[in-house]
């Protein structure tokens, strides 16, 4: 199966954020592929194929990283492009409140993960959730003036390994397994475990 873990703000930031992007790039017409609003999130780390036998170790490392951290609050808000406004290939929004419990949450799950051959990713993480995907080849954005300005504060409690199919209507996603940040109880709630 194809795995990832990642954060799914509430649906009101979600909105918000993608709102943002489309109005900041309304110009573009069709030349972007937006994310639906049901699948953006902030991934924390992508584990890629991986077969149905090691699930049960990629859970169990998932549980102990995340039990080390507290819940935080987490804001999406402002947009960006990779790899740069100039050569826009991706349009995602980037975070303000909660940034840095992120990246250390990111970067502890990344640890648990390396001795199950999962290989660290090789350059700094940048919390993002991705809203558009531009569709041939690479375009010229300004998002100077746009910021992701009616994004709630949201409670970060949990990270979720997330499975992916892909459709020929886009990807699908469906949660396996959540895991508790500040120990508690673990995983919060499974599917298909």
């Amino acid at each position: 199966m194809r795995i990832f873990v990642a954060i799914t703000p509430p649906p009101k930031a979600r909105h918000a954020a993608l709102a943002a992007a489309e109005e900041a790039a309304r110009e573009l017409g069709g030349s972007v592929r937006w994310t639906k609003q049901e699948n953006v999130h902030l991934t924390l780390k992508f584990l890629g194929e991986v077969p149905d036998e090691a699930l049960e170790s990629i859970c169990d490392a998932l549980k102990a990283a995340c039990s080390t951290h507290a819940p935080f609050h987490a804001r999406l808000k402002g947009l960006g492009a990779f790899p740069s406004p100039r050569r826009a290939r991706v349009i995602w929004a980037g975070m303000d409140e909660g940034s840095q419990e992120i990246s250390s949450l990111a970067a502890s799950l990344e640890a648990a993960l390396e001795p199950l051959g999962f290989r660290p990713e090789g350059h700094p993480y940048v919390p993002h959730a991705t809203l558009g995907r531009v569709k041939g080849r690479p375009i010229i954005v300004d998002l100077s003036e746009t910021s992701v300005s009616e994004g709630p504060v949201f409670r970060v409690g949990e990270a979720e390994l997330t499975k992916s199919t892909l459709t020929p209507r886009g990807s699908i996603y469906e949660t396996v397994e959540a895991f508790s940040l500040n120990g508690g109880e673990g995983a919060t709630r499974g599917r298909g475990r």
